[in-house]
């Protein structure tokens, strides 16, 4: 029995009586259990296919409406069971409506021609001029981005990837747009071309043109007032409110983007945030957040970013078109008003302060300080892995994962050391050592990449590195060896043994998902030979990810045996002990300079301001009512806790070892 089957005579009577009319009253299709009870004013044009009217839908305030369809025109429409449907100004045309779904007091849903619904748009992104455009699609991932974005002297690769997106967008080509289950569209102004899932809210929307809502009961799709978009997709769990704009966008999972901002050109990958401010022809990586409404992010590469009110880049210093753009490595800040004039590269974990003219590249001089003075851009290599804020930072961005669905389009690494950050420290160690040799240790400022580096900043910028690396050694060392029980050192030897050999020589960060560069190679080099469709590079992103600590005590054992000097058959207890030892010296020696980092927070300076019409006494009282005490704050008990535990940890080992050394 067919789903559908044709009106009868006394159905067409009760229709028209209820104010329906149809081009062809043979071209509507009802299902087997249909009543026309609940339809008014509707007019039917086309092949249109409709469901059952059982639903009462619960709105605001207790009030409730019956499923059904009033006052509206639908052409060449397929509407399932309990969708309900009133005041659409113009006209609802080539849709299938799901069940569930509410719709009311809508200017026009379209489907005009074939459409690919935003899948295939090109996003110029980094480069307004053009050459690194992106076609963005449903399930695009920061990693995949960030290579079609930047290997662009690999040409077969780019041509192979744009083609496996292009045979997508077509796939998924349709004369017939969808809106899903249980989707709520209400007092919006006009969707065309445009694909919307299951669960989404759309209110107040003005205009939705060409794109993709991928919207699922886990992860819901907000799409609130005065909202504009056209050309983009929008990943699962996204929120577009407050007449933000949105044109040639992709907004990745989790993405909150609100209060007027306007984004153009642009990628953004899992959790950014925007707000107030504007984006240009950016590639916002993870958790790249802009709240100011000063700030304008233009033409570079962020992720973990954090911009201050009024940053600002410039890529207008040409003649040719703008053909300048910017990195900024992950986890770097911009402070307020902090200005940098494209091209530039920003080493990991930087903090900009102030204005900067002269193309810096600090890539390899990562947890710097770039600030300006008298013009001058003055760099302090390593302080910022004694700043009690990116300590904090690392810990925050695990908590504030705004992705709901079970199937998480980027891989994310949230390791504030990793062979990726620490393969720069022990660069710039190298490069700090050799300014040293080449202008002598004397020098009172050394320059470097357009850079001034203080005599005092470079040696501390060499400790400050080496301590860092030696706590990432024994971290994975000490992770190898937890909970492990090992007779002899035979027994220890092997267990030192990696579980791959994968991971040896330079890592990537490929926005987001951290990796040995041989192995990214190897995928490139099989995405080049056309053995991978979208979802085996997919699942090769995973996969890597998947493994990362495997990989990462592959890479931490070939830098383990360059320090020891030997192989691992002639690793000997000696060895392991005096790095252990030398891990907790480190690991105690940088919890206490964050620890007096977190002390300024609670220093006279810091007071100021408070107990405005009080005395001394009073104001310390009123600073502790707001912000607490100095030991009691939970970051504060967190790092002496942090020192108490990593100390036990490598005792417990030497204890462990000096055991199994004397049996």
């Amino acid at each position: 029995m067919s789903k559908h089957r044709q009106l009868t005579e006394k159905e067409i009577a009760t229709l028209t009586v209820y104010g329906c009319s149809a081009e062809s009253w043979q071209n509507v299709e009802v299902a087997n259990d249909f009543s026309p009870t609940y339809l008014s004013n509707v007019h039917f044009s086309g092949n249109v296919k409709l469901g059952s009217f059982n639903k009462v839908f619960n709105r605001p305030g207790g009030f409730k409406k019956h499923a059904g369809i009033n006052n509206c025109c639908l052409h060449n429409c397929i509407i399932e069971n309990d969708v309900y449907i009133d005041k659409i100004d113009n006209y609802i045309a080539n849709y299938r409506i799901d069940e569930g779904t509410y719709i009311e007091n809508v200017n026009l849903i379209l489907v005009d021609g074939v459409s690919s619904f935003g899948n295939g748009v090109k996003v110029p992104v980094m480069n307004e001029g053009g050459g690194r455009e992106i076609p963005i699609f449903d399930w695009l991932s920061a990693p995949l981005a960030y290579i079609l974005t930047l290997y662009r002297h690999r040409p077969l690769l780019i041509q192979n990837l744009q083609q496996l997106i292009d045979n997508y967008a077509h796939s998924v080509k349709s004369e017939e747009g969808y809106i899903g289950k249980d989707v709520r569209i209400i007092n919006c102004g006009s969707l065309k071309n445009v694909k919307v899932g299951d669960f989404a809210v759309i209110e107040g929307a003005s205009l939705l043109e060409n794109g993709t809502i991928n919207s699922n009961e886990q992860a819901p799709v907000i799409i609130g007032s005065g909202v504009k978009c056209n050309d983009f997709i929008l990943s699962s769990g996204v929120s577009v409110t407050d007449s933000t704009l949105v044109s040639r966008c992709f907004i990745g999972q989790g993405c909150i983007l609100g209060k007027h901002y306007s984004a153009l050109d642009s990628l953004f990958f899992s959790n950014c945030q925007g707000m107030h401010g504007e984006a240009t022809a950016i590639f916002a990586g993870p958790y790249t957040v802009s709240h100011h409404k000063s700030t304008l992010l233009i033409a570079g590469m962020f992720s973990f970013l954090n911009a201050g009110s009024g940053s600002n880049q410039s890529n207008h210093m040409y003649k040719l078109g703008p053909i300048h753009q910017g990195l900024c490595e992950r986890g770097s800040k911009t402070t307020s008003d902090s200005y940098l004039l494209w091209p530039a590269k920003i080493g990991a974990f930087t903090l900009v302060m102030g204005r900067h003219y002269k193309h810096s590249d600090t890539s390899d001089l990562p947890f710097s300080y770039l600030i300006e003075n008298a013009t001058e851009s003055f760099l302090v290599p390593g302080v910022n892995l004694r700043s009690v804020g990116t300590i904090r930072d690392a810990q925050k961005w695990p908590k504030r994962d705004n992705r709901k669905d079970n199937r998480k389009l980027d891989p994310i690494n949230f390791n504030l050391l990793s062979p990726y950050s620490i393969h720069k420290m022990m660069k710039g160690v190298e490069v700090l050592k050799n300014l040293q040799q080449i202008a002598g240790e004397t020098t009172d400022v050394y320059s470097y990449q357009n850079c001034s580096i203080r005599n005092s900043s470079l040696n501390k910028g060499i400790e400050l590195y080496n301590i860092a690396i030696n706590k990432f050694l024994g971290n994975s060392l000490i992770s190898r060896l937890k909970n492990i029980k090992f007779t002899n050192i035979d027994e220890l030897r092997t267990r030192l043994q990696p579980d791959t050999e994968k991971g040896v020589g330079e890592w990537i960060d490929l926005s987001g998902l951290i990796a040995p560069k041989k192995v990214i190679d190897t995928l490139l080099t099989a995405i080049e030979q056309n053995e991978l469709d979208l979802t085996g590079i997919q699942n090769q992103f995973e996969e890597m990810h998947h493994q990362y600590y495997n990989y990462e005590w592959t890479w931490a054992l070939d830098k383990l045996l360059k320090y020891w000097n030997k192989t691992i058959e002639q690793i000997t207890y000696d060895d392991v002990v005096s790095l252990v030892e030398l891990w907790k010296t480190s690991v105690v020696k940088l919890d206490q300079l964050i620890y007096e980092d977190a002390k300024k927070e609670f220093n006279l300076n810091a007071k100021t301001g408070f107990g405005v019409d009080g005395n001394e006494e009073q104001k310390h009282l009123d600073f502790e009512s707001v912000r607490g005490s100095f030991e009691s704050n939970p970051f504060v008990l967190e790092v002496l806790n942090h020192i108490k535990t990593k100390t036990e940890l490598g005792n417990e080992l030497i204890e462990r070892l000096k055991r199994t050394s004397n049996s």
